[in-house]
Parts: C-alpha cells; sequence; structure tokens
C-alpha cells in the first residue's frame, strides 16, 4: 500500500528516509525549516554500520568523491610540539580510529542525500510544521505559513531539539535531555601554511581544548570544548549570536597556541554553530501515525562519533519494516525492537573519563600528554583499532530484501 509521508527535517536521517521509501512508491514529503538545502556544518564521519547503510544506498562512489583528507590526530602542547599522534585507521580492518577512513562534511554528505532524492520526493523549504491532529484515518499537519494537508504518516526527524517528539512524549516522560557537562563552539577560519590534513588537539587549563581541522585548501574548522556543569553554560546557545561569541572569546582570550587567531577568525566566519553536547534518551519513538528518526529518537551526541551513522541506520530499518508490514503500529514496534539494541551499543558514554580527557590543571595535561605520547610510541592506538571492532560491535545491519539497490 503506497503512503503518503511527510517528514519534518532535511538534514541526513530524514532524506536518508525518503530515499528508501520513494524507492518502493511511497509519496514523500520533507518540509525544512531553513530557506534554503541547509548543506552547511562541520566534518562528521561514518562509521560501523553506518558506513553499510551508505553502501546499500549504493552512494559510496559519490561519498568517496567527497571525503576529506584528514591523516589522523595529533596532540600538541603550547608552542605547537606534538605530544603524540594517533593515525587514522585505513587498513578496512578493525575499528576506525580517532579519525575515520570515512570523514565527510556534514554539508556534502546533504547535498549527496538531496541530489540523489531531489527529483521524487517534494521539498518544502522555509516552512515548519507547527501542529498536529492524528485519527485512525491520517495525520493532519498545520504548516507555519498557515496551510495543512493531510498524511499517512508523520516522521520527526528534527534533530534533538525535536518538536515532533515535544507532542508525542506523556506528560509524566523524564526530561530526555541527558547533560554531559560538555559545551562546544565551532566555526571556519582561513587556513594558514601551518593547517595540515592532521586534525589538532591542544588542551588547556579550565577544562578547555581546542580542536582544528581543515577540510580544504582555503578554510580550517575550529572547535572551542568547555567542560563544565554550569547553568549559566547550558543557557549560552538561546542567546545572540554576538552574545554567544562574546562568550566564548572571553573564556579563551589566555588559552594560549593560536587562540588569539581563532577569536579573530570569529568576527568574519560564515559558519557558527554553539551547543551543549546532550544525548537524547526516550523510550517513546513513535505514538500512533507518528514516528521519531535519528537524533530526534536516540541522538548519541556528537562526542559518540555515531549520531550520523545512527540517522542512517534507523532510516533504513523504519523504512524496511514499513515496507513489510501494512500495519503501521507493528512496523513502527519492530524498528524500535531491531533499533534499540544498536542504540544500546552506541549511546553508552562514560562522562567521568571526561575529567582526565579534558582535564582542569596543567600538571593534569601534562600527566596525559606524557601517557598519550608513550602509548603512541608504543602503537597501542594502531593495535587497538586493528583487533577491536567500531561502538557497534558484533551487531550487524539487518536485511531487507525489499529494499535492495545495486551497491557500490
Amino acid at each position: 500500500m503506497a503512503l503518503k509521508v511527510l517528514i519534518c527535517g532535511g538534514g541526513v536521517a530524514g532524506p536518508a528516509l525518503a530515499f528508501w521509501l520513494v524507492r518502493n512508491g511511497h509519496q514523500v514529503v520533507i518540509v525544512e525549516r531553513s530557506p534554503v538545502l541547509r548543506a552547511t556544518g562541520a566534518q562528521i564521519d561514518l562509521r560501523g554500520q553506518g558506513i553499510e547503510a551508505v553502501k546499500r544506498m549504493g552512494l559510496m562512489d559519490a561519498v568517496r568523491e567527497k571525503l576529506v583528507d584528514e591523516a589522523g590526530v595529533s596532540f600538541i602542547d603550547a608552542k605547537g610540539n606534538v605530544r603524540g599522534k594517533v593515525l587514522a585507521n585505513k587498513s578496512g580492518k578493525g575499528a576506525q580510529s580517532m579519525t575515520s577512513e570515512y570523514e565527510i562534511m556534514r554539508g556534502d554528505l546533504v547535498r549527496i542525500l538531496y541530489d540523489a532524492t531531489k527529483d521524487k520526493v517534494k521539498y518544502i523549504f522555509g516552512q515548519t510544521v507547527d501542529g498536529f491532529a492524528q485519527n485512525d484515518q491520517g495525520v493532519v499537519a498545520t504548516f507555519s505559513d498557515g496551510s495543512s494537508d493531510t498524511f499517512d504518516l508523520l516522521v520527526g526527524a528534527d534533530g534533538q531539539g525535536s518538536q515532533i517528539r515535544k507532542h508525542i512524549l506523556p506528560p509524566d516522560a523524564p526530561n530526555e535531555y541527558h547533560q554531559l557537562g560538555v559545551h562546544m563552539a565551532y566555526w571556519f577560519v582561513p587556513r594558514i601554511e601551518t593547517d595540515s590534513n592532521m586534525c589538532k588537539s591542544y588542551l588547556c587549563p579550565g577544562g578547555r581544548m581546542i580542536l582544528t581541522r581543515s577540510h580544504n585548501q582555503a578554510e580550517t574548522q575550529v572547535y572551542f570544548t568547555l567542560r563544565s556543569d554550569s547553568e549559566e553554560l547550558r543557557n549560552i546557545p538561546k542567546r545572540s549570536v554576538g552574545q554567544q561569541k562574546q562568550f566564548w572569546a572571553e573564556r579563551f582570550r589566555d588559552a594560549g597556541w593560536q587562540a588569539d587567531r581563532f577569536i579573530e577568525g570569529m568576527d568574519t566566519t560564515e559558519n557558527w554553530f554553539c551547543q551543549n553536547v546532550v544525548q537524547i534518551k526516550t523510550d517513546t519513538w513513535h505514538s500512533g501515525r507518528v514516528v521519531l528518526l535519528g537524533d530526534a529518537a536516540y541522538c548519541p551526541s556528537p562526542l559518540s562519533g555515531m549520531g550520523t551513522s545512527s540517522g542512517l541506520v534507523g532510516a533504513y530499518i523504519l523504512a524496511g519494516e514499513l515496507a513489510r508490514s501494512e500495519d503501521l503500529s507493528q512496523a513502527f514496534q519492530n524498528y524500535h525492537q531491531k533499533m534499540r539494541p544498536f542504540i544500546d551499543l552506541v549511546q553508552p558514554f562514560n562522562t567521568g573519563l571526561l575529567r582526565w580527557a579534558i582535564p582542569n590543571s596543567q600538571w593534569e595535561i601534562s600527566l596525559l600528554h606524557l601517557i598519550l605520547g608513550l602509548a603512541c610510541f608504543l602503537r597501542i592506538p594502531q593495535l587497538l583499532s586493528r583487533f577491536l571492532s567500531d561502538r557497534d560491535g558484533d551487531w550487524k545491519l539487518p536485511d531487507y530484501p525489499e529494499l535492495e539497490v545495486d551497491r557500490k
């Protein structure tokens, strides 16, 4: 039975689901609040079964053409001296290291998915779903322009701040936002001669970290990270962009290394993003004819490296279950049942380790550099990557012959 489906969110997970749905003859509309395709954002990675999901879409060649050339991660001190280096595992065997074999800019992946769906999927930009009502016959969605339409199915793929999720959570549901005590801002600055294809990680006292990654010959990504449980920090993303930049500049002005250069770059950047690093944990992934996908349902946080892969895996499983069952309720239950073990593998995060990964004092930083230097000298990270598996462990992507395409 062909369904008329509304997907709220035009990032990665929503278009990935649309890709599969239109192949099975469903009519799909994607509504995106951005006035244009939001092909922006920083560097993301594909790992484990997320890579397999892309292969099953037949889009791996397109992804490979856009991969970022990142050789690995180097840990540096205030003078820029390398204290340890972890190279990417590009052997095709074992687990990805801190740098994935499949690093790609978010905007490039969004464009790949858009190009693969735009001819068969209706995209509506510059609008949101302001509300909806559902019954046994369908879901009536009301849009921000005042119009409305009826659909068989509504999918909330609208990120960790999902408005669709807020509508379907029970009144007595526990808070789905799990704070990790980490806060982040990132933006782009002009690349200089000393920037390279190595990601650089610099620690400074006060639970602060600066990370840089160069994705092309013109630009370098800068990440400022703070480890703190401060309520003030949680509210920073709600302030104006100018106030956000002022806050981060003040916090990092004395950080050393190239902090002055990065702070100066805040003024001219066209790519600015500020966020609290959180996880979304809820058992309510669906209600009636409404279902959640990707970060809206199970955001594992940027620190996990599994956010994009989770969205791609979830899209494939949800589409597969919809192809197998005309009973929406049963399809949603099966989606939850098959996806939950994967999320239970990739979402757990030991926040206690953050104290050591982003230390408060200089002596802790010096000790960490000593340990990292010894481990890298002994090639322990490479050995771990070769013999361990990614965070999804032995979990394998289910097979849905109903969705098969040529795999490249």
